[in-house]
């Protein structure tokens, strides 16, 4: 079964730098090291996070600088947060700097790892959600803040982090691991990588992004040879970003290179220039690596000492996919579901019956009224299959091969458009209350 890659919630939040005291500890008394279970969605990191007490979900995001909370109904209230000040941030996207809220002296913890007096922002803009991109709850994002005083494994392939006080980690000896200088640029992680792109090698310093859920971003630039002139793409929805959406051309090139690791025919995707105007205060940065291809190592991020440990696992042969449907999905409210039911009901026989027990068992049929997640249709590529099928934004998906939707999880959904060339998908919508059958068949653009 191919890998599925799915659909791209670009989680590249790039704010400048900020000061003040926001050390992590381990808690005192516990093990040298905290091991804390995450969620793997679209190739991204799900961590449990407490905030002032509050049990959240975050995502482990190596992009951004400071813990970034989005807008929930009475975030400011839920958490208690105090010491609070407007500002505003950008990042992705073409739209403009958006307003935040920034809090200071907050209490995180993510099991025995803490902060007693740390730094975050509230986005207060409802169109920063991204849950319902995910399918399931997401309520913010941390990143330097925790990478910058430990040592950090991001086990891939078992689903944990596991933090270490680098004073009291010791490497081991792994004749199959390799060992990359990272350098921290307004406290983001850069390593020096390789791509194979028109028969050239090209060398590439890239942003190690872990909250962006494709394998790589390469910034267009003729003076290197990065450019699709020779190879064949489609434009396409990339993403979310701070700023609005991201768009861009998707393609593959023939390999990409980390020391002595080979990947071939990965997916690559360009974003247009507009997009990524606010990303190049690196001057020399040349673009990222998701977590489509971090996913295929067990990862050693150790700031403190600069460096990079990368593990192939699992994940490491599987084939590249993507998105031959040309339809993106997110979690659009609910739907009123009306079900037939059958309940059980005894009734006292008469003289005449036959059964000892003197009870008939009879049953009645009932509707019942139920409420389920509705995934609908919010972005939809030109002259994609999905659109010359005759689908349109907004439908709602009830049935897709002959499943309801109702009982899967978006993920599961979205993965069947990562099938192989060939394959028909079949679909019941609810169009404006309208029931609709479509069916098209996947295609490969590339």
């Amino acid at each position: 079964m191919h890998l599925k890659r799915l659909f791209a919630v670009l989680m590249l939040l790039y704010v400048a730098q900020f000061h003040g005291q926001n050390d992590f500890f381990i808690k005192k008394g516990a093990n040298k090291s905290e091991k804390i279970r995450f969620k793997l969605i679209n190739n991204l990191i799900i961590v449990p996070l407490k905030i002032n007490g509050v049990e959240l979900s975050f995502l482990l995001d190596t992009g951004v600088s400071k813990p970034l909370i989005f807008n929930f109904e009475g975030v400011q209230d839920v958490l208690k947060l105090n010491h609070t000040k407007r500002i505003y941030l950008r990042g992705l996207g073409s739209g403009d700097a958006i307003e935040a809220v920034k809090s200071e002296s907050n209490r995180l913890e993510l099991g025995d790892i803490k902060s007693n007096s740390l730094d975050l922002y509230v986005i207060y803009d409802e169109t920063l959600n991204f849950t319902p991109r995910l399918g399931v709850p997401i309520h913010g994002v941390i990143g330097y803040d925790l990478f910058k005083n430990f040592i950090v494994e991001v086990n891939y392939s078992s689903k944990y982090v596991r933090v270490y006080d680098p004073n009291r980690y010791r490497y081991k000896n792994c004749k199959k691991c390799e060992t990359l200088p990272v350098t921290i640029h307004n406290s983001k992680p850069y390593v020096q990588s390789a791509v194979e792109l028109n028969s050239e090698i090209i060398p590439v310093k890239l942003l190690v992004d872990t909250g962006g859920s494709d394998a790589l971003w390469l910034f267009e630039d003729d003076s290197l040879g990065i450019h699709l002139y020779h190879k064949k793409y489609f434009e396409d929805f990339l993403g979310h970003g701070l700023s609005g959406s991201v768009y861009g051309k998707r393609s593959r090139i023939e390999k990409f290179i980390l020391k002595n690791f080979e990947l071939k025919n990965p997916n690559v995707a360009i974003p247009d220039s507009v997009s990524v105007i606010a990303t190049r205060l690196v001057n020399d940065r040349n673009g990222s690596m998701s977590g489509e291809i971090l996913k295929r190592f067990n990862i050693v991020f150790d700031y403190p000492h600069q460096q990079m440990t990368f593990k192939k696992n699992k994940y490491f042969d599987k084939a590249f996919s993507y998105n031959k449907s040309g339809l993106e999905l997110e979690h659009n409210g609910i739907r009123l579901l009306q079900e037939e039911v059958f309940e059980a009901s005894p009734r006292t026989m008469n003289e005449n019956s036959q059964t000892s027990s003197g009870i008939k068992i009879s049953f009645d049929k009932k509707l019942k009224f139920s409420v389920k997640p509705a995934f609908a249709i919010v972005e939809l590529r030109n002259d994609s299959p999905a659109q010359r099928a005759g689908l349109k934004i907004g439908d709602i998906i009830i049935k897709i091969n002959g499943r309801e939707t109702h009982k899967m999880e978006l993920q599961d959904v979205m993965a069947i458009f990562y099938g192989d060339d060939g394959e028909t998908i079949r679909m019941d919508v609810d169009r404006k209350g309208q029931l609709m059958h479509f069916s098209f068949v996947l295609e490969s653009m590339l």
